[in-house]
């Protein structure tokens, strides 16, 4: 009698289940890292309008406190951007006497060109979070003690702003969850949450603050939240 399928066809289902099974594991891991917000948001780098904005320059050499231009991050969830007539304030023609070549001129022209046209900048956003999660409320976070630095990263170092970090839903929820075992991880006194520097430095050795980290994380008399209507709604 003569065999209807080779031997070798023995070996196939086990090849076929060891393929299929090998595709999905590589499919579910390259979507786990291509398509989530750590790969696809961070280092976000948007090209800005005429010169950009030198965080590096404003907030780090000159010192430019981050309320300066962003001045309702305590009153408001939004982190306003500034009005042309902030820029203005400063880039007004002759107004900075030590920025008066051609180079810097040319930089900043596009603030002046704004200001006369009565027009706002069309700064290119950095920082969007999704439709369905309502906006970052920066009052709360900064009434709570966390810092720029948590969210954003060493702005003071950022010719260009860029995405720091993931700002993803487990990413949110891991920091909720951490900042009630490990708040010295979190929390800074709120009179330090724009002075980056001292806040980076004070977030690289946090077991010498956990005491006044605890302290802190008491006075909030709140547990942050993780139920889905707490940002969903």
């Amino acid at each position: 009698m003569s065999v209807i399928f080779p031997r070798w066809m023995n070996s196939l289902p086990p090849v076929l289940a060891v393929g299929v099974v090998g595709g999905l594991t590589a499919a579910v891991g390259l979507f786990w890292y291509y398509a989530t917000p750590k790969f696809w948001r961070v280092g976000y780098m948007p090209v800005q309008p005429g010169g950009g904005f030198n965080h590096q320059l404003h907030a780090g050499k000159l010192g430019m406190d981050c309320r300066y231009c962003h001045s309702k991050i305590e009153q408001s969830s939004e982190a306003n951007i500034p009005s042309v007539h902030v820029c203005y304030g400063c880039h007004a023609d002759n107004r900075l006497v030590q920025f008066t070549n051609a180079t810097h001129k040319a930089k900043t022209d596009f603030v002046r060109e704004a200001y006369v046209k009565d027009e706002p900048i069309a700064w290119n956003r950095v920082h969007k979070l999704p439709d369905y999660v309502r906006n970052f409320p920066h009052d709360i976070h900064i009434a709570a003690g966390v810092s720029c630095y948590s969210c954003h990263g060493q702005i003071m170092g950022m010719p260009i702003v860029y995405h720091a970090q993931p700002l993803s839903m487990s990413w949110c929820l891991d920091c909720h969850r951490d900042v009630q075992v490990n708040p010295q991880n979190h929390l800074v006194p709120k009179d330090m949450v724009t002075k980056l520097i001292a806040v980076e430095n004070r977030l690289a050795n946090p077991q010498e603050h956990a005491g006044e980290a605890a302290k802190l994380l008491e006075n909030i008399k709140l547990v942050p939240p993780e139920n889905c209507g707490a940002c969903h709604y």
